[in-house]
C-alpha cells in the first residue's frame, strides 16, 4: 500500500484497517461494537475498502450469523401535504418532504433498527435518487449486493396527502423492479441460500417469486411474502406451499380472491381461505379494525387496532407493522403477541412524520408493548 492510499482513508476506514490487521478473523459485529456503529454500516465500509484495495481477503467475515435478506422495492418517497382541503383542477398549497422508502427497504430499516442483521437485494439506477437512498439506508442494512441496472431510473413513490394526513393519491414509478428476474435471482443464490430468513415484496415479478419459493423450499429457509398493492396481488404464485408468512391488507386479499370483506365473519373466512392455500401463517390487516392472524397450527386470532390519537403520516405504517410482526415471530412470540408487536409499531409510526420512526429500537418496542 502506498502512502497516498493510506492518507486517502477516512478515520473509520483507518480504525477498521488497524483492527483487521491485528486480527484478520475479527467478526463484523465485533468491529461494529468497537467503532460504536451498526454492523451493516461496518459491512458497507469494508465493502468500500475492498473495492479501493485496502483489504484483499475476507477472512474477517467467517462465522457471521445468518442474515435476514430483504428482496424488493427501495424507492425515493416524495410526499406532498395539503395545507387545506385538496381541490381538483387547480393548484394546491402544500409542503413537501423526501426520504428513502420502498416496502422491502422500509422493512429492512425497521428490522435493522430492531437489532437484526439485514441485507437488501434490490435494483437501482446509478443516479442521485439512489445516492440519497443509500445514505439513509446504510446504517441499518448491508447494501453491497444491490444491482445497478443501466438505462433505468431508481424507483420513486410520490404521495399526496390531505390536511388530515390521509392519502389522496399516489404515483409509483417502479419499472426498475422488472429487472429482478429469475436469472438475477440465480446470480444472488449464494447469499440467499445462506440466509436465516428471506423477505420478499410483490414488487418482484411473478416468475421471480415462483423461483424464490422453490429455492427457499429446497434449502429449508423461512420465506415471508409482503403484499404491496391490490393490483400486484396478481404476481402472487398460485402454489404457496412452503411460504412461512404472507402479510396482506384487506384490499389485497379482496383482490386476490375477488371477494368483499364486509364484516368480521367475512374477514375470518378469508383468513381461513388463505390457510387452505398451503401457507404456514397469514395476516390480513383491516385498518382501524386491526389485524386477523391465522396459521396451520393455531386458531384464528384477532388483534384490535390502537387509537393513534393523532396521525402525522400514514406512509410506512404497513411496513412498520410487517417488520415488527416478523421481529415477534423471529423472537418466538405466540401468535397474538406477534400481531400486537405489529399493531404497536404501526401505531407509533402513524404518529411520526417519518416513514420509519427514528426512535425505534428493540428496547423501545418492548417498552411500547407493555401497553398491551
Amino acid at each position: 500500500m502506498t502512502d497516498n492510499k493510506w492518507h486517502a482513508m477516512s478515520p473509520n476506514e483507518q480504525q477498521i484497517y488497524d483492527l483487521i490487521k491485528n486480527d484478520p478473523y475479527i467478526s463484523q459485529q465485533v468491529l461494529a461494537d468497537k467503532l460504536n456503529r451498526s454492523r451493516p454500516a461496518v459491512a458497507n465500509l469494508i465493502s468500500g475498502m475492498i473495492k479501493k484495495g485496502y483489504i484483499k481477503g475476507k477472512a474477517y467475515v467467517l462465522n457471521e450469523p445468518r442474515q435476514i435478506v430483504c428482496i424488493g422495492g427501495a424507492n425515493v418517497d416524495r410526499k406532498f401535504y395539503g395545507k387545506g382541503p385538496l381541490q381538483q383542477g387547480t393548484s394546491n398549497p402544500v409542503r413537501s418532504t423526501q426520504n428513502a422508502g420502498g416496502v422491502a427497504r422500509n422493512i429492512a430499516e425497521n428490522l435493522g433498527r430492531l437489532g437484526q442483521d439485514v441485507s437488501l437485494l434490490t435494483a437501482a439506477g446509478r443516479d442521485a435518487d439512489w445516492t440519497a437512498i443509500a445514505q439513509d439506508s446504510a446504517p441499518y442494512m448491508n447494501l453491497e449486493h444491490v444491482a445497478y441496472m443501466p438505462g433505468v431510473n431508481t424507483g420513486t413513490y410520490t404521495a399526496v396527502l390531505d390536511e388530515t394526513g390521509e392519502m389522496a393519491i399516489a404515483f409509483a414509478d417502479m419499472d426498475v423492479y422488472d429487472t429482478l428476474t429469475p436469472e438475477w435471482l440465480e446470480s444472488q443464490k449464494s447469499l440467499i441460500t445462506h440466509a436465516g430468513c428471506i423477505i420478499a415484496d410483490l414488487n418482484c415479478p411473478k416468475e421471480t417469486l415462483e423461483a424464490l419459493i422453490h429455492m427457499a423450499k429446497q434449502q429449508g429457509i423461512p420465506l415471508i411474502l409482503i403484499g404491496v398493492s391490490a393490483p400486484k396481488m396478481a404476481r402472487l404464485p398460485a402454489d404457496l406451499t412452503g411460504v412461512t408468512w404472507l402479510i396482506t391488507n384487506r384490499d389485497e386479499s379482496e383482490a386476490f380472491f375477488n371477494e368483499i370483506i364486509e364484516n368480521d365473519q367475512d374477514w375470518e373466512r378469508i383468513v381461513e381461505k388463505w390457510i387452505s392455500t398451503g401457507l404456514e401463517h397469514i395476516v390480513v390487516t383491516r385498518g382501524e379494525k386491526g389485524a386477523m392472524l391465522g396459521s396451520q397450527t393455531d386458531p384464528v386470532q384477532h388483534v384490535p387496532a390502537m387509537d393513534p390519537e393523532t396521525i402525522a403520516d400514514v406512509t410506512g405504517s404497513g411496513d412498520a407493522f410487517s417488520a415488527a410482526l416478523i421481529y415477534g415471530w423471529l423472537k418466538g412470540f405466540p401468535l397474538k403477541k406477534i400481531g400486537q408487536a405489529g399493531i404497536m409499531n404501526a401505531t407509533k409510526t402513524l404518529q411520526s412524520p417519518h416513514t420509519v420512526r427514528p426512535d425505534l429500537t428493540e428496547t423501545q418496542l418492548q417498552t411500547d408493548m407493555e401497553a398491551f
